[in-house]
């Protein structure tokens, strides 16, 4: 297995990968269009022997109260079903952050669960307070800081592409 940038060739086989995981063409058409549109950030693929994506996490920007603080979302994140439970996801985040750490972001935004993403070191957007448009997302809503500035004065909505808006 190899965890990489994803490059142009992988599209069809993050596409399919993206279908199998979430059983509908929703987060397929959500990473189509933000790289259509150049709203892709980065994008971590985890390939098998033979080249075949099996794992992958996009990030685009958001903005903060209406700024661009250097900060990013991370959705979505999927691992092949015959794959899962193999430390494959925390591996694609691991190498996300520290990609976005060498390229300067401050930080990382996601709607997910607590429980798995505070073991990478997410914690509650809430507590800043950050917070997003969609009802109920209040718990889901976790971040990753990755400079010590990064949180300075940092409180208000969280904005992500108008491109999120089609996912139900």
């Amino acid at each position: 297995m190899l965890i990489r940038i994803e490059i142009p060739v992988d599209a069809q086989g993050i596409t399919a990968l993206l279908r199998r995981a979430f059983n509908r063409d929703d987060e397929a058409c959500l990473v189509h269009k933000l790289r259509e549109d150049g709203l892709l950030t980065l994008g971590i693929v985890a390939t098998d022997d033979d080249g075949g994506v099996i794992g992958y996490a996009a990030f685009s920007p958001v903005l903060i109260d209406g700024e661009d603080r250097q900060w990013v979302a991370l959705a979505p994140l999927a691992v092949d079903q015959p794959f899962r439970g193999q430390g494959i996801g925390g591996q694609l985040l691991y190498t996300g952050l520290d990609t976005l750490n060498e390229f300067g972001y401050h930080g990382v935004v996601v709607l997910g669960s607590p429980d798995w993403y505070s073991r990478f070191g997410f914690r509650a957007a809430a507590e800043l307070p950050l917070e997003c448009r969609w009802p109920g997302s209040e718990v889901a809503l976790q971040m990753f800081s990755l400079s010590d500035e990064a949180l300075v004065g940092l409180s208000g909505q969280v904005e992500f592409a108008e491109h999120f808006n089609a996912l139900s």
